[in-house]
Formats: C-alpha cells, sequence, structure tokens
C-alpha cells in the first residue's frame, strides 16, 4: 500500500529501526531517536542494493518517488545510481581547482630552478603547515584571515621564520594562480605586517684572528675519520656552503687546473660556480685521493660510498673537538672569510662572487660564472697562504694592495 503524508507525520519512532513501504521499491527509514530517511531497494545485475534519496521533511513524499523514478530509469540502462552518484561527486571534486592542486602545479614548474635540498624543504612546509587546514579548499575562495589563521599556527609554535617562509611561498602560489586564470588577486599581500619580524639570524663563527689560528691548530688534532679530517681542512680554505662541500664529486674537480666546478643544481642560485684550488687545497686532495678516488664521492659516508657524508658530520666534528654550536658551525668558515677578505682589502664583488651570493644588481647578475675569475684565484691563494701563517703562529699584516698582491 502506497505511502500518504498523514501515514508519514503520524509515523512514530520505535525502539528499533522502522520501515514505512511505498511502491517500487521506495521506502522511509525512522531511528529510534526519530529521524527520517528516504531509501530505495533496488537490484543490478542480481545484486541487491539500497541508496539514500533524502531526509524528511527537506524531501517530501512527492519528490522521493521523482528521485526513485530517475534512479530507476538508470537502473532500466544498466546504470547503478549508487556509483553514477559517485561519478558525478568525482568529476566535480576534479573540476575543483584546490590550493593544493595549483601548489603542486606551481612546485612542479619551478623545483627544477632549485637545489633538492630547497624543494624538499619547500613541499614539507605546505605538507605539514599548509595543506591540512586549507589545501582541499577552491583557491579563489580562500580568503586572507583563513591564510592568516593558517600561519599563525606556525607563528604559535615559536617557528617565526618558518611562518615568514611559507606566507612567501603561499603568495607564490597565489600569484601563480592568479597568472593561470585560478584566483582573482594574491590574498597574502593583504597580510604584509600581520606576522611579527623574525629575528636575524647569524651563523656562528670564529672572526677574530687569534682565534681562528686557535681554530686551525684545533683542526689538526682531529682524531676521527681521516676523510672528516680533510673536510675540516677544506672547509676554511673554500668556504663553500657545507651542502656543496659534503655534495663534492671527483669528476667535478681538476688537480692539475686547480679548479673545482660545481654544477648549476647543486648550488643555491642554480648557476655554475668555480671554486679556484690553491696549492694548500690540492695538497690535501691529493692526500685523500688513493683513499676515495675511486669512488663518486670526494668525501663519502662512512657507511656506504653511494652517499656524502652526513650534513651533521662537519659540526659534529666541531663539537669533538670542543666548539659548541654558538661558537663555531660548518657554515660559520663562509662568514669567517667574507670578514677577513674584506678587512684585507680584496675586491668586495670578488668575493661576494667567491661567496656564490645572490646578485641584487641586475647589470652585475648579467655577468657569467667566471666574473672576476683571475682576482678570485689570487684572492684564494693569498687566503690559504694567511690561514697557513695563522696555524704557525706567524706575524700577519692585514693588508691587500690594490695589485691583488699581499
Amino acid at each position: 500500500m502506497a505511502l500518504t503524508n498523514v501515514a508519514i507525520s503520524n509515523a512514530k519512532p520505535g525502539k528499533s529501526v522502522v520501515r514505512l513501504k511505498d511502491e517500487r521499491g521506495l521506502y522511509l527509514e525512522i531511528s529510534p531517536r526519530g529521524g527520517k530517511w528516504w531509501r530505495l531497494r533496488y537490484w543490478i545485475g542480481g545484486k541487491e542494493n539500497r541508496i539514500s534519496l533524502g531526509v524528511y521533511p527537506d524531501i517530501s513524499l512527492k519528490d522521493a518517488r521523482e528521485r526513485r523514478d530517475e534512479a530507476r530509469r538508470l537502473i532500466a540502462n544498466g546504470i547503478d545510481p549508487s556509483q553514477a552518484r559517485k561519478d558525478e561527486k568525482a568529476e566535480i571534486a576534479a573540476d575543483v581547482v584546490t590550493f593544493e592542486k595549483v601548489a603542486r602545479e606551481w612546485f612542479a614548474k619551478f623545483k627544477e630552478n632549485w637545489t633538492p635540498g630547497h624543494a624538499a624543504r619547500t613541499m614539507r612546509r605546505f605538507e605539514m603547515d599548509v595543506f591540512p587546514w586549507i589545501g582541499t579548499r577552491p583557491i579563489r575562495d580562500i580568503l586572507a584571515p583563513e591564510l592568516l589563521t593558517t600561519i599563525r599556527r606556525i607563528e604559535s609554535r615559536g617557528a617565526i621564520e618558518t611562518a615568514h617562509r611559507t606566507l612567501q611561498n603561499c603568495g607564490q602560489v597565489f600569484r601563480y594562480a592568479v597568472a593561470s586564470g585560478h584566483a582573482d588577486r594574491d590574498i597574502s599581500s593583504d597580510l604584509r605586517g600581520a606576522i611579527p619580524p623574525s629575528k636575524e639570524k647569524h651563523h656562528a663563527s670564529v672572526t677574530d684572528p687569534k682565534d681562528v689560528a686557535v681554530l686551525l691548530r684545533t683542526i689538526e688534532t682531529y682524531q676521527g675519520s681521516f676523510v672528516t679530517m680533510c673536510a675540516l681542512r677544506l672547509a676554511p680554505m673554500l668556504f663553500v656552503r657545507p651542502g656543496e662541500l659534503r655534495h663534492a664529486e671527483w669528476s667535478e674537480i681538476d688537480l692539475d687546473k686547480a679548479e673545482w666546478r660545481i654544477p648549476k643544481n647543486k648550488m643555491k642560485m642554480r648557476e655554475q660556480h668555480i671554486v679556484p684550488l690553491s696549492r694548500q687545497a690540492v695538497a690535501i686532495l691529493w692526500e685523500l685521493h688513493p683513499l676515495t678516488g675511486t669512488g663518486r664521492y670526494v668525501f663519502p659516508s662512512l657507511r656506504t660510498a653511494a652517499r656524502p657524508m652526513s650534513e651533521n658530520t662537519v659540526n659534529a666534528a666541531l663539537r669533538r673537538l670542543g666548539y659548541s654550536k654558538e661558537e663555531m658551525t660548518g657554515h660559520g668558515f663562509r662568514s669567517m672569510a667574507s670578514t677577513l677578505l674584506n678587512e684585507m682589502g680584496w675586491n668586495r664583488d670578488a668575493i661576494e662572487r667567491q661567496l656564490a651570493h645572490a646578485e641584487r644588481n641586475s647589470i652585475r647578475a648579467a655577468y657569467n660564472f667566471a666574473e672576476f675569475l683571475p682576482e678570485r684565484r689570487k684572492m684564494m691563494q693569498a687566503w690559504a697562504d694567511y690561514l697557513d701563517k695563522l696555524k704557525t703562529g706567524a706575524q700577519v699584516i692585514m693588508l691587500h694592495s690594490a695589485s691583488g698582491e699581499s
């Protein structure tokens, strides 16, 4: 017997689920708490199935029958209405341009211009701090307060610098979305000043010549791995970034030409970098070559030659030598060289180029990776000689003539 509106209105919940049948598989299900749902019972492929058609009274008896008839028309054509509904939802979801979808597209497009480490850190920030909160949101619908709430979660744990970097990355994604037609504007620009400034951090470094002399002599007392010892001795001479040093490969080094060419994919600025090698540096590398020269890496891991040494190896060695992280780090050798070479009077542009720093001057940036190379060769040899004199305790006059000779 078909249901009526009166029968539905008068229906009361029971101790268990109550089902009131209508016609052609449609029925009303009443829960013990009084909730009422329309269901359709049907068979397809010889199997019984059920599908929800909505909640009463939002969906009236008339509406439920219309939905039943639509579902039965699909069944008559061999289409499962439940699967059809899932497919429709998936199609709608696929058409929605979410923040995560745009962010991953942006990342895939630009990651080739970054070092592997920078790329990994960028995506890790998104996956840990952004995607869980706004990743599934349509990027066009995200408002500045919503983005601010996401960034402040990072700020609340004291990671101010990470909050700023994450906001910067989000801004890049929004600008990419604008250019791609998926957003109207970069809402991150509305949040300027919303996050407190991060305190500038400097890598701990020894820069006083007397302290440098002590450090160099202390390094010579290192009792650990010979590979680590060589890395420690080269770090102050070459003052490359720690990651560049530990990833050094023998194929990049020409000992006869006294030159190390670091490929652009390993450099922070994605530009090939030339490191002139002093006589002292070449001697250390020749000494190390019989031990690691048949492999890929100059400084392989102690566990396997297939990987470079750990990123913590040099810092750990400095700790063993008695230097705390507040006194000296592997990255601190760069500050040491920069400070002292400037005090010695070397061309600031040559120093910055040897440090492979970002060039903000558009004219200077147009020069290639070999800029100032003759002067840099003289500077690197003079720097190694200077370190040797400090190490042996000789009196050093920190003066550099305009001719490039000290």
